[in-house]
């Protein structure tokens, strides 16, 4: 077992909001909230600011809404937070070459395996290195946790938040431990955590004095022996380099059920396409095609389809989709969908769009019936007007005149822009027609320039003077 904190847990703070916070200088040290803003959204980042409020990730928007209602909602930009997330790992990197990423935002790195750290002294220089070089990088803040397992290293991020360092020392685990919930502990969700409070044990502390056989009895054997090394602080799980992915997938909620058939076959049909692009970015392929249904009661249906080989060929997986969906009954309506790829393998299977074609073939008649109705269709979508602009709360655009800014809302046919970036003062408001052709769609900008003096999409609008 080891002994010396040479376990790092790197846990960025409030991360989707503190990114949109060092890109707009008007919101820094403001109550923002990042996640979904249609009826059914929910929260998935919010501020420290917005904590205070009682805001917190997966509650749902509309309650985020009433308990900070001058808060700024905004859009998640995962281009963004993808690129910062990479800058941040990339420093991680550099330090060992065993790191575990979680999530963009939260890896484990094992100093000792990168000569980086090994003993007390050298892990919490490493530690503090690392905070201020994310801070020169990214503009953001991380919490460090260090100890000598996943598990305390994790704990110890949590109680360095936000933007601290937090280092537990050789022999004082157990004594960290004892007064904690039970709940802290991995592998112990809200069921686990209700059965044993039934049987009077909350804290990490009660859980060691139970006693192993106790534990194995209320919940299992491998549960109960995996709970009992936890609670006596032993943990023995490597951090783990490369965490296989097991499926690719994507899935929409709607604000409004979708009834009409023909738009719930459409809605599919862009999910495998957005499905297939991600799977080709990750440079995988896959076997089995997954489509996700959620009623309008909350009724959840999963249909799968294993195909003879791997693909990323989008034709395969949108028609293996919609066989799928042909199984589904959505007369109520349907509030969620979702389509998805697993069995991946990095390598595809070549013949099978071949496969696609011959079914295609035994199908010629059906299929040359739905060609004419699609011919009359694409015909009358010639003359239908081009659909409205849309402008999402918090994301970036240019004006021709003002430079760099962000959406800060629209509706009724205007969008409100306030002109800055993140390397100017709070700027300017002004508001366009949502068809303005000096309006455009733009590109974050770095939260930190890329050199000293490269400051880039600034203009006269931009710093706050137009």
């Amino acid at each position: 077992m080891r002994t010396a904190p040479t376990i790092l847990h790197l846990d960025m703070d409030a991360f989707f909001a503190s990114a949109e916070q060092a890109a707009k200088p008007s919101l820094r040290g403001k109550a923002v909230v990042v996640g979904g803003l249609g009826p059914r959204g929910v929260v998935a980042t919010a501020s420290y600011e917005a904590r205070v409020f009682g805001v917190h990730s997966a509650m749902p928007m509309a309650q985020a809404r009433r308990l900070a209602p001058n808060a700024a909602y905004l859009v998640p930009r995962f281009g963004l937070y993808r690129e910062v997330s990479d800058q941040v790992m990339g420093l991680l990197r550099a330090l060992s070459p065993l790191v575990e990423p979680l999530s963009l935002d939260e890896a484990f790195v094992d100093l000792e395996a990168g000569g980086t750290a090994w003993d007390e002294s050298s892990a919490r220089l490493a530690g503090v290195k690392l905070r201020a070089e994310i801070r020169a990088v990214t503009g953001l803040t991380g919490s460090v946790g260090l100890a000598a397992s996943k598990m305390l290293a994790k704990i110890a991020s949590e109680q360095a938040k936000p933007d601290g360092l937090v280092l537990i020392e050789p022999g004082t685990e157990r004594a960290l431990l004892g007064p904690l919930s039970v709940r802290t502990l991995p592998g112990v969700g809200p069921a686990t955590g209700d059965h044993l409070r039934r049987a009077g044990i909350t804290t990490v502390e009660e859980l060691a004095e139970a006693g192993e056989d106790e534990l194995v009895r209320l919940l299992g054997k491998a549960h109960g022996h995996a709970l009992y090394a936890m609670a006596l602080a032993h943990d023995e799980r490597p951090v783990v380099a490369e965490r296989e992915t097991k499926s690719v997938s994507v899935e929409d909620t709607y604000d409004v059920d979708i009834h009409d058939r023909v738009r719930v076959g459409m809605e599919v049909q862009r999910l495998a396409d957005r499905c297939v692009r991600r799977l080709r970015g990750a440079g995988l392929s896959g076997r089995t095609i997954v489509l996700k249904v959620r009623r309008y009661d909350f009724s959840t249906l999963t249909r799968s389809e294993t195909l003879r080989g791997p693909t990323d060929d989008p034709t395969v997986v949108r028609e293996a989709a919609a066989r799928l969906l042909e199984a589904v009954d959505t007369t109520g309506g349907v509030r969620l969908l979702g389509v998805g790829v697993s069995g991946l393998a990095d390598y595809t299977q070549e013949d099978l769009f071949a496969q696609a074609q011959a079914q295609a073939a035994a199908e010629q008649p059906a299929a040359q019936e739905h060609s004419a109705d699609e011919t009359s269709e694409e015909s009358a979508e010639e003359h239908v007007p081009p659909a409205e602009r849309r402008w999402p709360a918090g994301h970036d655009v240019r004006h021709s005149e003002y430079g760099h800014g962000w959406v800060q809302g629209s509706g009724l046919g205007r969008v409100t822009v306030r002109f800055e970036t993140p390397y100017s003062e709070p700027g300017r408001v002004r508001t366009f027609r949502i068809d303005d052709p000096e309006l455009e769609p733009a590109d974050p900008l770095p939260l930190v320039p890329r050199r000293p003096g490269d400051v880039p999409g600034v203009s006269a609008g931009a710093s706050g003077r137009a």
